[in-house]
């Protein structure tokens, strides 16, 4: 896209002109920003994005995209000039998307719409392009289609969701041909009100769907069910769905299972053990049937599989202790499979490390406690609570600091036992893993 083109799908006037080159990525951090790249001075809560436009420039930026008053001062750079450099940001994402031509898949969900995206990512042919890290949000979505590289075929879009219209407002801009909703659950219930309002702004994405698009849903759709008439094209996954698992077996660390579907029946070989991730694994292979991917080619790729960081690593520390490194995200759902995953693995003592589950409204004792109870049934021996609200997971050790916890367990792991680590990002259990690894492998 030259000057021009930019500067009309910003919806901007060009203030001053630069280099004849088109840039190369978008970025809204002026310390990232370097040669070819085009920065968006967004406001944020602590600081203006506008004030380092010239900063970006010195840097060697192509070009900036600031408020009309904030043009002053920027020099060798194109500078375009918009009232909203978000809705600019947005709305350049869009343009790209176009032309690109790519195919596009929306996922979103209360629990698993990570692991969903890192699979189909892996097992869908072609060229295929998705978030990294956590870049699902209205900032972060567009700057993922922006570094989609020229030949790109499909886009894989994890949306995040914490409000009313947000998931619709990712829609506008991705433009989705197939949507999955991986399941509706009690995230974001205080900020929400309910598992119903959750649903229904889950939901937005359907809307969103052209007329042969289609619609990813689990077999067990819940509080979703009431918007599924709104899907021109809806596949279930799950145990009695369009796509489900007519037999799998675990070995050494594989979930093999043959998967039935509308387009056949196919032999995977999944790298990963936990039963969650095999309802995962469907609701990808449910996104490539409805592409037209073959069965047997997204098999063959199964190999490519690989999950983003702190979901559900598997770490080996100290004299034959395992950790499971659970910790981007907790709620009630994903805990008990967690926590299930927990009672199928080790034959030594388990051992649950258990922060915060954030923002579930003031249910959130009773959650807690629930949690507490699966924990016991799953067979955990020593169970210990990070932070003052896990006393309601009724622990055996409750320490204040993720940094106490590890102390503790590097004073009572024994060789085999099996450690699974989850809380709430904000409970920052990262640290456990970190520090245990630390106090016992030196």
């Amino acid at each position: 896209m030259n000057a021009a083109d930019i500067a009309a799908a910003l919806g901007a006037e060009i203030v001053s002109e630069g280099r004849a080159i088109a840039p190369r990525r978008a970025t809204i951090d002026s310390g990232e920003t370097g040669p070819e790249d085009l920065f968006f001075g967004l406001r944020g809560e602590r600081a203006d994005g506008c004030e380092f436009a010239p900063a970006a420039a010195r840097a060697g930026a192509w070009g900036v995209v600031v408020r009309p008053d904030c043009t002053a001062g920027i020099e060798d750079a194109w500078v375009f000039s918009v009232a909203d450099p978000l809705a600019a940001l947005q709305g350049l994402a869009r343009a790209w998307r176009r032309a690109l031509g790519a195919r596009v898949v929306g996922i979103t969900g209360s629990v698993g719409k990570t692991s969903v995206k890192d699979i189909a990512r892996a097992l869908l042919p072609g060229s295929v392009h998705a978030n990294r890290e956590n870049l699902n949000t209205e900032i972060g979505l567009p700057l993922t289609v922006l570094e989609a590289p020229e030949g790109t075929e499909t886009l894989v879009l994890e949306m995040a969701m914490r409000g009313p219209g947000q998931i619709a407002e990712l829609a506008t801009i991705a433009e989705p041909e197939v949507a999955a909703i991986t399941n509706v659950g009690p995230v974001h219930v205080e900020l929400l009100g309910s598992v119903e309002a959750i649903a229904a702004a889950k939901a937005e994405v359907l809307k969103a769907l052209p007329r042969h698009g289609a619609a990813i849903v689990p077999v067990k759709a819940g509080a979703l069910e009431p918007h599924l008439e709104e899907a021109p094209r809806l596949l279930r996954f799950g145990p009695g769905g369009d796509v489900q698992a007519i037999e799998s077996r675990v070995e050494e660390g594989v979930t093999h299972a043959l998967i039935d579907t509308p387009s056949g029946r196919q032999l995977f070989d999944f790298p990963f053990a936990e039963a969650h991730n095999l309802e995962n694994a469907l609701a990808a292979v449910a996104v490539g049937v409805s592409l037209g991917a073959p069965l047997a080619e997204m098999a063959d790729r199964v190999a490519n599989i690989g999950f983003s960081r702190f979901r559900g690593e598997r770490l080996e520390i100290g004299d034959g202790i395992v950790l499971v490194n659970d910790c981007y995200n907790a709620n009630p759902v994903s805990m008990r499979a967690a926590l299930s995953h927990l009672a199928s693995i080790g034959e030594a003592r388990r051992i649950a490390v258990l922060g915060e589950m954030a923002e579930l409204g003031p249910g959130a004792a009773g959650y807690h406690r629930e949690i507490g109870e699966c924990a016991r049934a799953a067979g955990v021996g020593l169970l210990v609570g990070v932070g003052e609200p896990a006393r309601e997971y009724g622990p055996d050790e409750l320490v204040g600091t993720p940094e106490e916890a590890a102390e503790l367990l590097a004073s009572q792991l024994e060789p085999g036992d099996t450690v699974l680590v989850k809380g709430s990002r904000s409970a920052g259990l990262e640290a456990v893993a970190e520090a245990l690894g630390e106090m016992l492998d030196g």
